[in-house]
């Protein structure tokens, strides 16, 4: 009684920090708009100046819900990808899903320059690019599927889905090879990750495929604690192996292939903060692990990218270089001063 009372503690003071810092968030920009106006605009709708109406609702506030999908989903694809391989060093990109979304932008990027033959397509925008990374992630999601219906061992489908990365990423660099500057610029720039591109219909669309995948990993909770003791102790409990296997693939294909989609490749996040939940709260019971990385994950991404706008300078750092300078010392920390790792 008395742990479900701290849990509960926690997961308030959580969500009360995750409002703070998603208002704090709203107030940064390369535009000063002091922080009273900033609430005023988004309680009260009303503002002498309609500029800051503009850059509140139709970019900062966009940015902020997008900070806490991306930082939300990817938490929850480490906490599944971990647990599903029972390997600390799991993430994301293991199954090569957020790989094949890259290889859907390079083709698009620069395949029209490096196959001119080929490719008839010069032009795109951000819209027809989530559409060639979605088209991509989902490809491969359903090549990592085809397989996982075929084999038994978790083992041989982490190496499967790390060829499956590799393999794109080979494709990658032979299009990089061929392409023009230009395309390869534009090509390292998506690969740095963006959260202020997406307009309000392609945030309901990433939100409602996020929303998807978050209700498949809660009906996997069960399966997720039984995985923890091995595969054998899970089956003893009546747990379908291959049934609760696809369905975390599929929720982690849904979350990391949609996010990739429409942000980029966002390094550190899915890695690092299942391991900083489980120091804090101190268990691995499910339950209690997969709100408790939706919330740190969309803290931590809100905080990297208030960091990212430089409050006060025109200047926005890559999203990607933030989470990983940021967070890596902090996990670093964490795990020195617990001196083991809960899992």
């Amino acid at each position: 009684m008395h742990q479900t009372k701290t849990y509960s503690y926690y997961f308030i003071v959580l969500f009360i920090a995750l409002v703070i810092l998603m208002l704090v968030n709203i107030s940064f920009g390369s535009v000063t708009i002091p922080f009273k106006n900033t609430l005023a605009v988004l309680f009260t709708n009303e503002t002498t100046n309609q500029s800051w109406h503009y850059i509140i609702w139709d970019y900062r506030v966009p940015k902020a819900i997008t900070a806490v999908l991306v930082g939300s989903g990817l938490s929850l694809c480490g906490l599944l990808m971990q647990t599903l391989f029972r390997n600390p060093l799991a993430g994301p990109f293991v199954l090569g899903i957020s790989s094949g979304a890259s290889l859907g932008a390079a083709i698009l990027i620069m395949g029209a320059s490096a196959f001119s033959s080929v490719f008839s397509f010069s032009i795109f925008n951000d819209t027809t690019l989530a559409i060639a990374s979605s088209l991509g992630s989902f490809l491969v999601l359903l090549a990592v599927l085809s397989v996982a219906l075929k084999i038994k061992d978790t083992m041989s489908l982490l190496i499967i889905g790390l060829m499956f990365g590799s393999i794109t990423g080979a494709i990658v660099s032979v299009l990089s090879y061929f392409t023009s500057s230009e395309n390869l610029k534009q090509f390292i720039y998506w690969s740095l990750g963006s959260l202020g591109d997406l307009s309000w219909l392609q945030l309901l669309l990433l939100g409602s495929i996020i929303s998807i995948g978050i209700l498949l990993s809660v009906l996997s909770i069960k399966p997720l604690n039984a995985l923890l003791l091995g595969e054998n102790y899970a089956q003893s409990l009546g747990i379908a192996l291959k049934k609760s296997r696809l369905l975390i693939i599929i929720a982690t294909g849904l979350l990391a292939g949609s996010i990739t989609a429409f942000a980029g490749p966002i390094a550190f996040i899915g890695l690092a903060v299942p391991h900083l939940t489980r120091q804090i709260f101190n268990t691995t019971e499910h339950k209690i692990l997969v709100p408790a990385v939706l919330l740190y994950g969309a803290i931590i991404m809100l905080v990297c990218d208030s960091i990212a706008q430089l409050p006060g300078s025109a200047s926005v750092l890559p999203i990607n270089a933030i989470t990983s300078i940021v967070g890596a010392p902090v996990v670093i920390w964490l795990l020195v001063r617990k001196r083991k790792m809960v899992f």
